[in-house]
C-alpha cells in the first residue's frame, strides 16, 4: 500500500529554486511529495489557511520586505502547528541560533541540500516530530494516571475518618439501652459501614496495584 505523499509548502520568491526543489523531492525511499509554492508572507498565510494539513514548511530566510525566521514566528504565533526547516543561502551561525530560539526544527544551507539531502531532512524531520508528540502523549497519560491515583488516596482518607467516628459513636450507643427499634436502626448502619469499608479497601488494592 502507497503511502500518502508528504505535503510541503516552499516558501521562496525564487522561481528557479522551486524548480530545483521539486526535482530533489521527486521520491526517496518509496515516500513521495507534493511541493506547494508561496513567494511571500501574505501567500504563505493564504496557502496555510486553505489548506492547514502540511507536514512541513520549507521557509527561505531572504525573503521581499521581510525574512524567512520573522514570517516563521507569526506562523507559531497563528498556531499553525507545522514544523519549519529553514533555508538560507550560505552558512550564518546567528541565524541558525535564532531559528532554533524560534522552534525551527532544521537549518539547510541551499547549495548543500542536493541530491537525497533535501528528502532525507524532511522526512528525519517528519519522523522527530512525530516522537515528540509520542513522547508529550505519553507524558500526559502519566500526568492523568497519577492524578486519579492521588483523588483515589485522598477519596479514601476522606471516607475513612468519618467513618471510623461513625463507628465510634455506633459503638457507644449499642452499650446504651436503647429500645429495639434503634437497635435495629445500628445493626443496619454497622453493616452498610461495613459494606463501605470493604470498598474503599477494594478501590485502594485496585490503586497500589496500578501503581506497581
Amino acid at each position: 500500500m502507497e503511502e500518502t505523499p508528504i505535503k510541503i509548502l516552499l516558501v521562496d520568491d525564487d522561481e528557479e529554486y522551486l524548480a530545483i526543489a521539486k526535482h530533489y523531492l521527486r521520491s526517496f525511499h518509496h515516500r513521495s511529495f507534493e511541493v506547494e509554492w508561496a513567494v511571500d508572507e501574505a501567500e504563505t498565510f493564504r496557502k496555510l489557511r486553505a489548506n492547514p494539513a502540511f507536514d512541513v514548511i520549507l521557509m527561505d530566510y531572504y525573503l521581499p520586505e521581510t525574512n524567512g525566521l520573522d514570517i516563521t514566528r507569526r506562523i507559531f504565533d497563528a498556531k499553525f502547528n507545522v514544523p519549519v526547516i529553514l533555508l538560507t543561502a550560505n552558512k550564518d551561525f546567528r541565524i541558525a541560533i535564532e531559528a532554533m530560539k524560534f522552534g525551527v526544527e532544521e537549518y539547510l544551507v541551499k547549495e548543500q541540500a542536493v541530491d537525497t539531502i533535501l528528502p532525507r531532512t524532511v522526512i528525519n524531520v517528519l519522523e522527530r516530530v512525530h516522537l515528540k508528540k509520542r513522547i508529550l502523549e505519553v507524558e500526559n497519560t502519566k500526568k492523568k494516571a497519577e492524578a486519579i491515583q492521588e483523588l483515589i488516596v485522598t477519596m479514601c482518607h476522606e471516607f475513612n475518618n468519618p467513618l471510623a467516628a461513625i463507628k465510634i459513636s455506633s459503638d457507644i450507643l449499642s452499650r446504651q439501652q436503647i429500645g429495639d427499634h434503634h437497635k435495629e436502626i445500628l445493626e443496619t448502619l454497622n453493616k452498610n459501614i461495613s459494606l463501605l469499608e470493604k470498598q474503599i479497601v477494594k478501590l485502594r488494592d485496585f490503586n497500589v496495584e496500578k501503581q506497581e
